[in-house]
């Protein structure tokens, strides 16, 4: 198709100019988040600079156990993001989070790596890190909405769930309708993104496809498989966070509000 073109220090010390420009609206309106924008822009180059050393050694070493490895350090900070976006929370939270995304991350990225695109070796870095690094990204988002709508639900619904048990509700029965209402507030990030994919935005996965080189139409099917994928991750994510935190918070006897971490 076309040719890929490398980018060097120089053309990255043009790009700053795009931060300059941003910086210079901030001072302009005076909304005082200039210092907090060079910082983020220069967390960015350092974070991503690190993590393009890492990988590079990562996909010359070629090693399933180095993968692996990287994959679990990938996953632990995605879940504790996860975990710090959410606005309640409650003993245990952590270690749910790291559970559900561990589950939800591994039935959609080994399907699709290993039954969808096939690839060969199954450990190859260069597949395996950046499909699960786009379900781990997406799942934090999904899994942390589904958190916070669920658990502003038992708190606020408090009485409401323990008259329901009272009446002789199961657990399930009580939390349903909070439990329905969090997994559908997950869902709607993903669903909004495909929804405007193709006609609103370009998705990451295909620009980036696109600008190495490949064929847009196969830019087009790697960008329908992965956007299915995170559907999934998050669906199954979310379904199994609201599951376990339930079980965590209620019982058949009633809320468990000493497992809150207020």
């Amino acid at each position: 198709m076309g040719h890929y073109i490398e980018l060097n220090a120089f053309d990255l010390f043009w790009a700053t100019g795009l931060i300059v420009i941003a910086s210079l609206i901030s001072i302009g309106l005076r909304l005082g988040i200039t210092k907090s924008l060079f910082l983020a822009a220069t967390r960015c180059v350092l974070q991503l600079g690190a993590i393009g050393l890492i990988l590079k050694k990562i996909f010359q070493i070629r090693s399933p156990y180095l993968v692996l490895a990287w994959l679990i350090i990938m996953l632990f900070f995605a879940a504790k993001e996860a975990v710090r976006r959410s606005k309640n929370k409650y003993k245990g939270i952590s270690q749910d989070a790291f559970l559900t995304m561990s589950v939800s991350s591994l039935i959609s990225g080994v399907l699709v790596t290993q039954i969808v695109i096939k690839i060969s070796p199954w450990y190859d870095p260069q597949y395996l890190i950046p499909i699960f690094g786009m379900i781990f990204g997406n799942s934090l988002n999904g899994i942390c909405l589904c958190l916070d709508k669920l658990l502003e639900y038992i708190r606020t619904r408090t009485k409401e769930i323990e008259v329901r048990l009272a009446f002789g509700a199961t657990r399930k029965e009580a939390i349903l309708p909070g439990a329905r209402d969090a997994v559908r507030t997950g869902l709607i990030p993903i669903i909004n993104n495909m929804s405007v994919a193709g006609l609103v935005s370009l998705p990451g996965m295909m620009t980036g496809q696109i600008v190495a080189g490949a064929s847009p139409l196969q830019a087009v099917c790697y960008q329908i498989v992965i956007m299915f994928m995170i559907a999934a991750a998050n669906a199954i994510g979310s379904m199994a966070i609201a599951t376990v935190a339930s079980r965590r918070l209620v019982s058949e006897y009633g809320l468990e509000t000493r497992e809150w971490d207020i």
